[in-house]
């Protein structure tokens, strides 16, 4: 469809200055293995065990580049304290011969005042349901030293050994929610109209850029739509994507969808699982969540590939090296990917239930499919370690 020889899935890819031996990525989940912040020897072997499992590049998530722009307590967040763990887990990942990425962001709105012990930031002043405060409107004080963390972070996955890093401008994560009309109700001069509003995002990329050059290949995590009314909605986030492309911030997108603060299953698609997530809460959240809970986790039909639509659009549009992520279970989607244009694809559940799906794809080709049954039942364990809860 693009004019040009269709590659196979598993052959090597180029992302900028980095060759990953495949085109198979494991996308960013939460693991909840960062006790206290740092790494731990269940984080090093998560990422090992699917690097063993033949994927092209691990993505560690996630590195939040301030304290406060982590989601919850227990999360790293990029400081000199965390290097030596983060070198130990890169090292494991190169022994078994894949690539490994670190996702950096910050969480905004999305980060859990409560857990983290301070107040989190968005574009507006808003109520935050996660932690039951109010969300602070950032500064442009704050604006411009979280821009520079972003660099300061992606020096240090330099120096810890990551292949590439991955910035978060999707979810309504802190760049992302100034992107939302529905979230940035600002009238300075990150409000109001779209220029204004992607400022913050393009600022972050920039600033990677900046500090690492071409060492290092940059990914970043892009929003096509925020799936809520008033939200960042396709035709805006295709202009974005344009500019991000003309900045020439970034080697390559991962397209994604969604809001983890308004909408999460819009990603996700498949059953929602309610009642396993208010097991897991401590009361009163635990009865609010039975009884209020599927108005904010919405079930959405699972079908493979369940981005692509969207996607394609993004691909007529750009010239960017895309991943396509979003029900990408099988040989055949993977096959479709790279028919369409894309030149990665990104996969989480599937690899979750097996971390050697793609070692198994190798072998066993076009018949190939993940055990992965789309319960979203791994959803609430990223409390006490991310996993397929089947297995």
């Amino acid at each position: 469809m693009t004019g040009q020889p269709v590659p196979d899935v598993l052959s090597p890819g180029r992302i900028g200055p980095l060759e990953l031996r495949n085109r198979t990525i494991k996308a960013a989940t939460f693991e909840g293995r960062s006790d206290g912040g740092l790494v731990t020897d269940a984080l090093v072997a998560f990422h090992r065990e699917v690097a063993a499992g033949g994927v092209g590049m691990t993505t560690v998530a996630y590195c939040a580049v301030a304290p406060e722009g982590r989601t919850q307590y227990d999360q790293i967040w990029m400081r000199p304290e965390a290097v030596p763990g983060l070198r130990r887990l890169t090292e494991a990942v190169h022994a078994e011969g894949a690539a490994v990425s670190a996702q950096l962001g910050h969480a905004g709105p999305v980060a859990n005042p409560r857990s983290n012990r301070m107040a989190a930031l968005g574009p507006s002043r808003r109520f935050n349901q996660l932690g039951g405060q109010l969300t602070r409107a950032a500064t442009e004080d704050d604006i411009d030293r979280i821009a520079r963390a972003h660099g300061t972070a992606a020096r240090l996955a330099v120096e810890c050994g990551f292949d590439a890093v991955e910035v978060h401008l999707g979810h309504n994560y802190f760049a992302s929610s100034f992107l939302s009309p529905r979230i940035n109700r600002r009238r300075d001069a990150y409000g109001g109209s779209l220029e204004n509003r992607a400022k913050v995002a393009r600022a972050a990329v920039r600033a990677v850029r900046d500090a690492v050059g071409d060492r290092i290949a940059i990914l970043a995590k892009f929003n096509m739509d925020d799936g809520v009314g008033g939200g960042l909605w396709l035709d805006e986030a295709l202009h974005v994507a344009r500019w991000i492309e003309a900045d020439g911030s970034v080697d390559a997108l991962e397209l994604t969808v969604g809001s983890s603060l308004l909408n999460p299953m819009y990603l996700f698609k498949g059953r929602a699982p309610v009642r396993d997530f208010a097991a897991v809460l401590p009361q009163p959240q635990r009865l609010g969540a039975r009884l209020l809970g599927g108005r904010f986790l919405r079930e959405y039909p699972y079908r493979d590939a369940f981005l692509l639509d969207e996607a394609r659009q993004f691909r007529a549009a750009l010239g960017l090296p895309l991943v396509l992520l979003g029900g990408i279970c099988d040989r055949a989607s993977m096959d479709l990917a790279m028919a369409e244009g894309f030149q990665f694809v990104a996969m989480a559940r599937a690899l979750l239930r097996e971390p050697h799906f793609v070692d198994r794809v190798r072998r066993e080709g076009a018949a190939a499919r993940s055990l992965c049954v789309h319960c979203n039942k791994c959803m609430p364990t990223n409390f006490s370690g991310t996993r397929c809860v089947l297995v």
